[in-house]
């Protein structure tokens, strides 16, 4: 993997919320990219053409698509560990461990920061040796193959700036097989106390929970993009 750095950060702010500030941005962002070329021309073309929309069309309307892409469902979610641990009990040691591994690089997330949100993943991989970035985003590999399916399905410009990653982790791009969401109202829904609750892979309280994006067997064969 070549030095990707400032594609990696350009990436991570295209998948920011786009407001005003980020909006302003974006020209700046795409030149990196085309400057650093460490993208195939068409994967370029594809980020440019979402700049033109975030661009062109009314930011109002910009921002409300963000949120119903992002914010609206677990498939399309840019927090890592939605997609593994869900609501269990496991996701907040895995995100203990994750900050300690920012924090022994040097990285510190503000108070308002999530550890497993992919702008933050990324912008640590920017930080880190060519190889080592590789390697990290390498082990995510089966949630971005599986975020980018799930928007690729929903015909969202955002997908270019997934398959992006993928292609920067020295990955293939794929479509996979993807789970159909739950509907917001289950996603919501108070749990059952103890009833139906299940400790395999639970950590005992103290114990150290190492971080692992654990690879889900697809139920067929990938399309290639």
């Amino acid at each position: 993997m070549k030095d990707s750095r400032y594609s990696l950060r350009a990436l991570a702010l295209l998948l920011a919320y786009p407001d005003q500030d980020l909006r302003s941005k974006v020209p700046e962002l795409i030149e990196a990219i085309d400057r650093e070329a460490q993208l195939p021309a068409s994967r370029r073309d594809e980020l440019r053409a979402l700049a033109s929309e975030l661009l062109g069309l009314d930011p109002m309307a910009v921002e409300v698509r963000y949120v119903e892409t992002f914010d609206r469902g677990r498939a399309t979610s840019l927090h890592l560990f939605e997609h593994i641990h869900g609501d269990s009990r496991d996701r907040g040691p895995a995100m203990v461990d994750l900050i300690q591994t920012y924090e022994k690089a040097g990285l510190y997330l503000g108070p308002d920061e999530l550890p497993d949100h992919l702008c933050v993943v990324l912008e640590f991989a920017s930080t880190q040796p060519p190889k080592v970035a590789q390697a990290f985003l390498g082990e995510m590999t089966h949630i971005l193959s599986a975020i980018f399916s799930a928007l690729l399905q929903r015909g969202s410009p955002y997908a270019a700036v997934v398959a992006a990653v993928l292609e920067l982790a020295g990955q293939r791009v794929q479509a996979v097989p993807i789970q159909a969401d739950e509907p917001m109202d289950a996603l919501w829904a108070e749990p059952q106390a103890f009833d139906g609750c299940s400790t395999k892979g639970q950590a005992r309280p103290g114990d150290p929970q190492p971080i692992h994006f654990v690879r889900q067997q697809p139920k067929a064969q990938g399309v290639t993009a």
